[in-house]
């Protein structure tokens, strides 16, 4: 079946430094991915060689099939791109950007299908407003709706929440949800990672230009997240027990709180079955499992690097 994107061995270096190094990864048609890095991953320059605004080092990057240097006419009109930096015609008004805008791609202009996109982005009441004077929130409005305006198979999101309003956000991935339920494949970059967590089906994190995870998002953090058990219990304790220092034991709450670690692997029930063999009598109990964050921080070795551990 072919892949709504195909990369293969992709690499690409700026003045002798390598910023993305042989990675590989293919999207499902319908899928919503994330692509996550810190600062620096290689992660806009994959996505501007995805686009055709960067050349490609070494590799091969396909869109639907067609490749995207040799078959580049398919492939523009195939995505659509929300680059991180602003990218407006300064004189233009966000009406006349529009209407013209369908045309780059030999696409014939829909006024339903603008008219759509108008009123579920909010420019409704600034279409005749030049560029110029939009505020940043409004010019990022305006370039998500550029980017669909011809109706792309697969759109390239990099960091389309970026200064833009929390009312924004929760509209703009309502109708991202609802492009990808009608068959629109996105590709996703962002550092608000709760974001990606609910949003994407997978994930593929970068950093130092490699590929350094790629799997399902429930998956990625069930595996390596940090798990925690918290015990209020009907007697305190004036000590910790024997047997739970595997778990890194904290009593709180003067010894009525009891909170122990699972790792990756460990089967909560086995862990309870530990604390009955003590003859704990336990009140209640609350689990809580650490998001794609703490993930994110594990991986890339930022938590290290702030001197966590």
């Amino acid at each position: 079946m072919t892949k709504a994107l195909q990369i293969e061995n992709l690499s690409k270096s700026f003045a002798g430094v390598q910023a993305v190094k042989d990675i590989s990864f293919a999207i499902e048609k319908g899928e919503i991915f994330g692509l996550l890095g810190p600062n620096g991953a290689g992660k806009s320059t994959t996505i501007n060689m995805i686009a055709g605004v960067c050349r490609v080092g070494t590799g091969r990057i396909r869109a639907f099939g067609y490749d995207n240097q040799r078959d580049y006419r398919y492939t523009r009109r195939m995505l659509g791109v929300v680059h991180q930096e602003i990218v407006i015609d300064n004189f233009f008004t966000i009406d006349q950007a529009l209407k013209l805008h369908a045309g780059y791609y030999g696409v014939k202009d829909d006024p339903d299908w603008r008219q759509l996109l108008i009123e579920r982005l909010g420019l409704t009441l600034h279409l005749n407003k030049v560029m110029l004077k939009l505020s940043g929130g409004l010019k990022r409005r305006f370039m998500i709706a550029k980017a669909l305006i011809h109706r792309p198979q697969l759109l390239i999101l990099d960091e389309p929440t970026a200064g833009v309003d929390v009312e924004l956000r929760h509209g703009l991935w309502d109708f991202v949800r609802e492009i990808n339920q009608q068959g629109t494949t996105i590709l996703l970059t962002t550092h608000y990672l709760e974001e990606a967590e609910q949003m994407c089906d997978r994930i593929a994190i970068m950093h130092h230009g490699e590929l350094i995870a790629l799997e399902r998002t429930h998956e990625l953090v069930r595996r390596l997240s940090n798990r925690q058990l918290r015990l209020w219990l009907e007697d305190p304790l004036r000590e910790l027990p024997v047997g739970l220092e595997s778990f890194r034991p904290k009593l709180k709450d003067g010894g009525r709180e009891l909170l122990l670690c699972l790792p990756a692997g460990e089967s909560a029930g086995n862990l309870l079955k530990t604390i009955c063999g003590l003859g704990l009598q336990i009140r209640d109990i609350e689990t809580d499992q650490s998001g794609l964050e703490e993930v994110f921080l594990q991986l890339t070795g930022m938590k290290e690097k702030n001197g966590e551990r």
